[in-house]
């Protein structure tokens, strides 16, 4: 089986990105990212106790100088602005200057450097449609970038990029995968917050597979 890296933000998509085909690539390592955001701490905590979960190695990537170009409340101590979900104004408000095709460029000198074959992430359709990184179209892309950038030439896969929250948490359920180990949210508190983007996406799906008390949510 050929071997892969993945990006591990420690949410839902990443981990069940990462658990999902478990029989179809060999994950080795994960890259977790701190770029100053609000949720660096429990993300990484969220990271580590997934990576253990399932026996990857984990590794923390720290980009300072991304916090210095972004100007949303994802990094700053504005409260993080109520959207409404798949809107171009609510993508606006969370944006992390090229945050993919960054992550994505450095897990690709990881695979070119250490030879893996695959490059997975958590994109996903429903937030493709808010999310220009997020899309299929993005995905063969970049791939196409890494067979003339890199000499391992490492393919770029989304296992989710055809389901949206609902379906993801349903394969979570289904394939045991440790939802309670997740942090999904834009904020820094003890529990969700459950009013950020990310927080409404994973509620919304919970509540349609009725699962609400997988999740710990303060509203």
């Amino acid at each position: 089986m050929k071997k892969a890296i993945i990006l591990m933000s420690g949410g839902l998509d990443s981990v069940v990105a990462a658990g999902f085909p478990q029989n179809e690539y060999n994950i080795e390592l994960a890259l977790t990212f701190d770029y100053g955001q609000k949720a660096a701490k429990n993300e990484i905590k969220a990271a580590e106790d997934i990576c253990r979960y399932y026996n990857i190695k984990h590794q923390v990537i720290k980009l300072d100088w991304l916090r210095e170009i972004t100007h949303t409340s994802l990094v700053s101590n504005d409260e993080i602005p109520v959207q409404n979900l798949g809107t171009k104004e609510s993508a606006k408000a969370v944006w992390i200057p090229n945050r993919n095709g960054l992550f994505l460029n450095i897990a690709a000198s990881f695979a070119d450097s250490f030879g893996y074959d695959y490059i997975l992430f958590g994109a996903n359709k429903e937030e493709g449609g808010t999310f220009p990184d997020n899309t299929e179209e993005f995905r063969e892309e970049i791939s196409k970038v890494f067979e003339t950038s890199t000499l391992k030439k490492p393919k770029v896969i989304a296992p989710l990029i055809n389901y949206t929250k609902d379906d993801i948490v349903k394969i979570a359920i289904e394939n045991d995968i440790p939802l309670n180990l997740i942090w999904s949210c834009y904020g820094s508190g003890k529990y969700h917050c459950g009013e950020c983007e990310s927080c409404r996406r994973l509620k919304n799906a919970l509540i349609t597979n009725q699962k609400e008390d997988y999740i710990i949510f303060e509203k």
